[in-house]
């Protein structure tokens, strides 16, 4: 049966595990962060710290990721990738105190940093461009599903043998997917033994990638408004995305004073109804690319996303009820998976060769979003003790994301000019 899958598939789903590693190793700490607030005796504004600096690593590696991508091909940058950040998960598990967090998430966060800008890569290698927005789809709903099992494994392990374990049983999972990578992926179709070459020629006669690769100056880079347009919305959209896997945890337990079991179902409750989101968002974007163009079909999916997220978060902040409260934040986070993978297509759609230089520009803008948010969530609660105040401010924030998709247009190309050249 598996020899009639075709083989970029099989691609594809290595890289849904990556980005579902990822996330799995992401949450973790948030998911016990009520258990290490209480060891360490952090405030919420240390702790607020000590998932800030995962972010402001991300952010200043990844756009350095994404450039050493572009040179030297995804499969290395993936090995050096989850080995890097295994290592610094698994000396997560050996923290002493607040300091120790700090550098450690640190560190992490460099290891972390370019698994996006990279895996756009390979789906502009791998991928004919039909079939782009569904590849898209699949590696962001690995995010989903990585944080949707995240509490079904950790609290379990975490109850049963304490916190730590949790870092040290992810940081091994990590080096199997090293072992398979290194084994099994290579960066080009034509270089993998097993294909058919019917499928590299259709793959390499479809693809967004050619091989006259010429690398974007910097300059051009930060002259281009569309570009900055398109960083900006990346900017605000991860004040949610970091609120749902950084903070949230902490904000049901402590906040709306949900027990940890049920903290667990509603966080994979949420991140379920992210799947869905990704999986209709993916459909809806390529239907409406089809029929009513590419500007359109992005620009809507952006807008009602983030739009929808905004007001969904805002209601979670005003109202009394802690049920409600639940099923706002659980379509809250629907209608950002709807909204969220989009801008990634448009990175591979104004970026051509240089996907993973432009996608590594615009996540440098989503993790310094992610840092800013971190430490506002926690000094806003310290100062207020008031877990919905800085709710507010999150969805203010999404706001701003969702207008900005007026100001991004994926027909205007990151050119090797100085002007935009727009295609059509």
């Amino acid at each position: 049966m598996l020899p009639t899958i075709p083989y970029r598939y099989r691609v594809l789903a290595l890289l849904c595990s990556l980005t579902t590693l990822t996330y799995l190793d992401r949450i973790c700490i948030s998911i016990v962060g009520v258990r290490i607030k209480s060891e360490f005796s952090l405030n919420n504004e240390q702790f607020g710290w000590v998932l800030a600096s995962f972010s402001l690593a991300y952010a200043l590696f990844e756009i350095p990721s994404g450039i050493l991508g572009d040179r030297i091909g995804p499969k290395a940058l993936f090995i050096r990738i989850v080995l890097f950040w295994s290592l610094f998960t698994a000396l997560t598990g050996l923290a002493t105190g607040l300091v120790s967090l700090i550098i450690i998430r640190f560190l992490f966060g460099i290891g972390e940093s370019g698994t996006y800008p990279n895996c756009m890569m390979v789906v502009s290698r791998w991928f004919p461009v039909q079939e782009i927005g569904r590849s898209l789809t699949w590696v962001g709903i690995g995010s989903q599903i990585g944080s949707a099992i995240a509490p079904l494994i950790i609290i379990p392990i975490a109850v049963a043998y304490g916190w730590r374990t949790t870092f040290y049983v992810n940081a091994f999972i990590g080096v199997v997917w090293v072992i398979i990578c290194y084994r099994w992926f290579q960066n080009f179709p034509a270089k993998i033994k097993n294909i058919s070459p019917q499928e590299v020629a259709y793959i390499e006669s479809n693809r967004r990638f050619n091989t006259s690769h010429h690398a974007i100056p910097w300059k051009i880079i930060l002259r281009n408004r569309n570009l900055w347009a398109l960083m900006l919305m990346y900017f605000c959209v991860q004040w949610a995305n970091y609120f749902f896997v950084a903070w949230m945890p902490v904000y049901l337990v402590e906040g709306k004073h949900f027990s940890e079991n049920t903290m667990k179902e509603i966080v994979f409750t949420l991140f379920v109804a992210g799947i869905a989101g990704f999986l209709i968002g993916g459909y809806v974007g390529d239907l409406l690319v089809k029929r009513k163009g590419l500007r359109f079909g992005r620009r809507f999916v952006g807008i009602l996303g983030l739009g929808g997220c905004a007001i969904l978060l805002f209601l979670a902040a005003v109202l009394p009820q802690a049920n409600h409260v639940a099923f706002c934040l659980v379509a809250a986070n629907a209608f950002f998976s709807f909204g969220v993978m989009v801008s990634y297509a448009v990175c591979t759609d104004i970026g051509g060769n240089n996907a993973g230089t432009v996608t590594g520009a615009m996540n440098f803008f989503g993790q310094m979003g992610a840092f800013f948010m971190a430490i506002m969530f926690g000094k806003i609660i310290q100062a207020t003790n008031n877990f919905d105040y800085p709710l507010f401010v999150v969805a203010f924030v999404m706001l701003m994301g969702a207008l900005l998709w007026l100001a991004i247009d994926p027909l205007k190309k990151v050119s090797l000019q100085t002007n935009d050249t727009v295609t059509v």
